[in-house]
C-alpha cells in the first residue's frame, strides 16, 4: 500500500498539469461578414505593424500619394471602396507609422516620410461604413490639430506614453528619439546615442524608461527624462532580422524576439539587473518572418505572431523558470499575416469572455478580427479571468511627469456594471489651429455687432 501511494504520488508529480485560467483559450476563424475588406494597403518596407487600434477605431495606411489613412470602426465591418469611402490625409509623403492615444480613443498620431508628425481628432459622428457594411458618403479628414516638426529625416515609429497624458515618443532615420508634449506642441528632449536605424521602441510599465532595438543588434535602455543609456544588450540576437522588445510589466524582465545565427526564430527573457546573458532562450521555428509579440500585461498571456505566418502561438509568462508555458493550439490558418495589433481591453466583449482581440492584416487587403475566448458556462462577469486593466484616465500630466512624477497606470474594473461610475474625469478636447481661427473670427464679428449696438444706444464703454 505504501509503495502504491509513493508510485501514485510520483506519477502525479511527473504529469501534473500547471493550473492556469487561460489554459483552454481558443480562437475560431473569423467570419467574412465580420471582416473589413477592399483595402489596397501601403507597401512601405520595414517591420511595422501596419495597423493600430483604440477601443473604438482602427487605422491602416493605404497605397497612394498624400499619406492616406483609413480609420474604421470596430462595429462597422464592410468593404472599403477607393474614392468613395471617406479617409484621412494631409501629409506630403507616405505614412510609415501611426499610434492611438491610450487616453483618447479618437486621437491619432501619424508619422510620415515628409519628416513631420501630425495629431488628428476623429469626429464623434465618424462612420465611413454604415451598419449594413456599405460605404457611407461623407467628408475626408484633412485638417490636423497639431503638427510636430523637428526630425531631419523620415519618421519611422511612434509610441504614446503609458501613464502621462499627451506625451509621445518618435524615432527617425536621423538616428534620434524625440519626446514631445503634443498639448504644448513642443519637443521635450532628444536622445541621439544610436548608431543605426531604430527597429522598435517601447515604454516600460510606468513610463520612466524606454527601450530601443536597432539594426546594430543592440537593445538600449534609456532614462526617458535624462536621455541617457542606463543599460544595454550588446547583441540581443545573432540573426540579421529585426528585433522586437517587450517590458514584462513590473517583473523586472524584458522579452526580445529575433533570429539565431542559423536563422531560427527565438524568444529570449532578460533580467534588467543583469543584461550580460539571457535568463532563458525559447526556440520557435525556422521561418523567415519577424516575430511580433503581443503581450497582455493584465493576464501575462503572450500572442506570438510571425510575418508571413498564418498561425498565432499563445503562451503564458511566469516570473520564474521555465518562464514560458504553452496555452492550447492558439490560432491556425493558411492565410499569411502581414501586420497585427491588439485591441485595448475596453473594446472587448467582456460578457462573452473575450479575453483578447487581435486585428490581422492579410496580403489580400483584409483586416480580420481574431477573438480569443476562455470557455465559461456562466453568463456572469468572470472576475478570475478579467483583472483590473489600464483605464482611459492618465495618472499624471505631461508637465508632472517631466518634472519627475512616477506613477503606475490608473486601473479600472472591466465589469460592465461598474464602468462609467469610476475615475470619471472630463478630458480636455484639442482644437486645431483652423478651428481656433474660425472661432476667433466668429467672436470678433460678434464683438463688432455688440459694439455697434452700444454705440447706437449712446452707451460708453472701453474700446
Amino acid at each position: 500500500v505504501v509503495v502504491r501511494a509513493i508510485v501514485a504520488k510520483l506519477i502525479f508529480t511527473m504529469f501534473k498539469i500547471r493550473k492556469s485560467q487561460y489554459r483552454h483559450v481558443f480562437c475560431d476563424a473569423p467570419k467574412q461578414e465580420n471582416c473589413h475588406t477592399g483595402f489596397r494597403l501601403s507597401t512601405v518596407t520595414g517591420d511595422q505593424q501596419y495597423i493600430k487600434a483604440s477601443a473604438k477605431y482602427f487605422a491602416v495606411a493605404l497605397f497612394g500619394g498624400g499619406g492616406v489613412v483609413y480609420v474604421g470602426r470596430h462595429d462597422r465591418p464592410g468593404r472599403f471602396v477607393q474614392g468613395a469611402t471617406p479617409t484621412l490625409h494631409g501629409h506630403h509623403g507616405a505614412i510609415l507609422d501611426f499610434e492611438w492615444n491610450p487616453f483618447d480613443d479618437s486621437m491619432l498620431a501619424t508619422a510620415s516620410e515628409d519628416t513631420t508628425i501630425k495629431i488628428w481628432s476623429i469626429p464623434e459622428e465618424w462612420e465611413p461604413i454604415d451598419a449594413r457594411g456599405v460605404n457611407k458618403a461623407g467628408s475626408d479628414i484633412k485638417e490636423s490639430m497639431v503638427d510636430l516638426v523637428g526630425h531631419a529625416k523620415k519618421v519611422n515609429l511612434l509610441r504614446f506614453h503609458p501613464t502621462a497624458s499627451n506625451v509621445l515618443a518618435s524615432t527617425s532615420s536621423d538616428y534620434t528619439v524625440k519626446l514631445w508634449d503634443i498639448e504644448a506642441g513642443q519637443e521635450l528632449s532628444t536622445f541621439d546615442d544610436m548608431q543605426d536605424l531604430c527597429q522598435d521602441i517601447v515604454w516600460d510599465y510606468k513610463g520612466d524608461n524606454f527601450a530601443t532595438s536597432c539594426k546594430d543588434k543592440a537593445v538600449r535602455f534609456v532614462d526617458a527624462r535624462a536621455s541617457k543609456v542606463s543599460g544595454k544588450i550588446v547583441q540581443a540576437h545573432d540573426g540579421l532580422k529585426g528585433v522586437k522588445v517587450v517590458y514584462m510589466g513590473e517583473s523586472g524582465k524584458v522579452l526580445t524576439t529575433g533570429h539565431s545565427r542559423a536563422s531560427g526564430r527565438e524568444v529570449k527573457i532578460w533580467d534588467l539587473k543583469n543584461l550580460e546573458q539571457p535568463l532563458h532562450t525559447e526556440k520557435i521555428d525556422t521561418a523567415a518572418g519577424v516575430l511580433m509579440p503581443m503581450y497582455d500585461v493584465d493576464t501575462d498571456v503572450i500572442y506570438l505572431c510571425g510575418k508571413g505566418d498564418g498561425n498565432v502561438r499563445t503562451c503564458e509568462f511566469e516570473n520564474k523558470k521555465p518562464y514560458f508555458h504553452k496555452l492550447g493550439d492558439g490560432f491556425r490558418s493558411t492565410t499569411a499575416l502581414k501586420g497585427v495589433c491588439q485591441v485595448p481591453k475596453r473594446g472587448l466583449n467582456i460578457m462573452k469572455c473575450e479575453t483578447s482581440r487581435l486585428l490581422k492584416v492579410t496580403n489580400e487587403g483584409w483586416v480580420q478580427p481574431l477573438s480569443f475566448y476562455v470557455p465559461r458556462k456562466s453568463d456572469a462577469f468572470q472576475t478570475d479571468i478579467f483583472p483590473n486593466t489600464a483605464s482611459a484616465n492618465p495618472a499624471h500630466t505631461a508637465e508632472e511627469w517631466w518634472g519627475g512624477s512616477s506613477k503606475l497606470p490608473e486601473l479600472e474594473s472591466l465589469n460592465p456594471t461598474k464602468q462609467g461610475a469610476q475615475n470619471g474625469v472630463a478630458k480636455k478636447k484639442f482644437q486645431s489651429v483652423g478651428t481656433l481661427t474660425a472661432n476667433l473670427k466668429k467672436a470678433e464679428t460678434r464683438i463688432r455687432y455688440l459694439e455697434g449696438k452700444l454705440d447706437a444706444s449712446g452707451i460708453s464703454y472701453d474700446k
